[in-house]
């Protein structure tokens, strides 16, 4: 170890998005909701992640590249169910990578599942939690309880 780090360190936490949150805009649709939320449209969406980890010889718990990396991909692009008619006609247009297809709707509980998973697969095993946190707007935010 380069010495910059003590032998004795134990977990610690990085904020990133808390105070000035991560800002992408993505389109949706909620394909069997009963309202206007299954009509296709778009959110400024605000994110948030916490991650809990050892320090590495950097002396950080990770490098925010490595989260704003993942969370990038979906910036302008359209969020939709794997079941979602929308997949083929994007895919029809010649538009098939401007589509994150996800398992489930593109809710914004759902979104914070996808990115913790997504994140857990990326990050370096000293890391030992994820959290995220997407607010869709000032009024609705989903994600893991901080």
């Amino acid at each position: 170890m380069s010495g910059i780090v003590p032998e004795s360190s134990s977990e610690r936490v990085l904020h990133v998005g808390r105070d000035r949150p991560i800002r992408i805009s993505t389109g949706h649709r909620i394909l069997h909701h009963d309202g206007k939320c299954s009509r296709p449209h778009g959110h400024n969406y605000e994110i948030a992640v916490t991650v809990v980890g050892e320090l590495t010889e950097e002396g950080w718990v990770v490098d925010k590249g490595e989260i704003t990396s993942v969370i990038s991909k979906w910036d302008h692009r359209f969020l939709l169910e794997a079941d979602d008619p929308l997949v083929e006609a994007f895919e029809a247009s010649g538009d098939g990578d401007a589509v994150v297809v996800l398992d489930a709707p593109p809710t914004a509980e759902v979104m914070s599942v996808e990115l913790e998973r997504r994140l857990d697969e990326r990050l370096p095993d000293t890391v030992s939690d994820v959290r995220v946190q997407v607010s869709e707007t000032a009024e609705l935010c989903g994600g893991s309880p901080l």
